[in-house]
């Protein structure tokens, strides 16, 4: 039996529970052993699920024990999951995250510390929820140079768009439906200002190219100035407005990033994602390019990630792979070359900003 612990008993951490509870058998023969969760961390009880009595509050009980192998942390925000992230790593723990927040913030510490305690770093369900886009970048494509990378990766601001466009509701109208389906939070900033997906292509850029760079120094912009008349302008030219992330190495070795709306021509495969969906374009340099598509958010499917995670770990306990180590950057800029912009246009379509 490997036990393991969940830090956060929330939408990912008791949909991680539950997927391990109904996918039980099929988990054990991938791990090579049943995945026992002994301990659940949080600031509430849960008198009423299942789960109840694994229930702690101190934090010090999982990282002494010497039982717990993989600490999982779906907690949100920098803090404390980056000091319990720190802790685990340090007992000899691996630590499976969520938390786009503290792997974009703190992702060179923590796989270096990961490194040096001989265990595992992995956090596929901080980007595109249950879409392996990052397994799919570390394994499948490694005999690619990655070129670049855009992205659809809020499922909010899609939905928000899609609604303009489909239906050509206001700004506001969209906004507040997504939040009354539970799609946007009662603050959405982090969805419609762009600061979510800004995030999310930090870590991508930093799986591509090798340097993390913050989340600050990326020109980022929202989907707040977009206007019906801005959709209905695009539609008329063959192109959707969608809020894209984008990273790409330009021809002087500099990271070129940024997050906008981009009017996006229909003949790229990111016009046709609607709704709440994620998607994430790849370009590499013997493949092309290939697009990773499916939910970006919700319970089950990325807690699906998150278990995939979790059994990467299990079945390599006592030898862990190598992960691939990130250093720090700030070469970075959000202006394209004249060359780039042309090719990009052509092939994507136009940055709004």
């Amino acid at each position: 039996m490997i036990n393991i612990a969940l830090l956060g008993f929330g939408t990912i951490g008791s949909g991680t529970a539950e997927v391990l509870k109904v996918n039980a058998e099929a988990c054990k023969a991938k791990a090579g052993d049943e995945i026992n969760v002994k301990y659940i961390l949080d600031l509430r009880d849960f008198p009423d699920s299942e789960f109840g009595d694994r229930v702690v509050h101190d934090y010090d009980v999982i990282v002494n024990d010497p039982e717990v192998k993989v600490v999982v942390e779906m907690m949100g925000g920098s803090h404390p999951a980056y000091e319990f992230s720190v802790a685990a790593l340090k007992a000899g723990k691996s630590v499976v995250t969520s938390n786009k927040e503290v792997v974009a913030n703190f992702g060179c510490e923590l796989l270096a510390l990961a490194k040096e305690n001989n265990v595992r770093y992995l956090f596929e369900a901080s980007v595109g929820g249950g879409i392996p886009i990052i397994r799919a970048m570390t394994e499948s494509l490694a005999g690619n140079e990655i070129c670049e990378i855009n992205g659809i990766l809020n499922g909010t601001t899609n939905y928000i768009l899609t609604q303009m466009k489909t239906y050509g509701k206001t700004m506001a109208e969209a906004l507040k439906e997504a939040q009354e389906k539970g799609y946007a939070e009662a603050n959405p900033d982090a969805d419609i200002l762009g600061i979510d997906a800004c995030r999310k292509i930090c870590i991508l850029s930093a799986l591509a190219f090798g340097e993390l760079v913050a989340s600050d120094l990326v020109m980022t912009k929202g989907i707040t100035e977009i206007t019906t008349e801005d959709v209905e302008k695009a539609e008329a030219n063959g192109q959707a407005i969608k809020l894209v992330a984008r990273a790409a190495k330009t021809p002087e070795g500099k990271l070129y990033m940024a997050v906008s709306p981009v009017a996006v021509n229909n003949d790229n495969p990111l016009s046709t994602v609607n709704d709440v969906f994620n998607a994430v374009l790849v370009r590499g340099n013997t493949l092309g390019d290939v697009m990773f598509y499916g939910a970006g958010a919700g319970s089950l499917p990325t807690a699906s990630a998150v278990v995939a995670d979790i059994i990467d770990i299990c079945r390599c306990l006592g030898n862990q792979p190598e992960q691939q180590q990130w250093t720090k950057s700030e070469n970075v800029t959000s202006e394209m070359t004249a060359e780039m912009a042309a090719d990009y246009a052509k092939r994507v379509g136009t940055p709004l900003c």
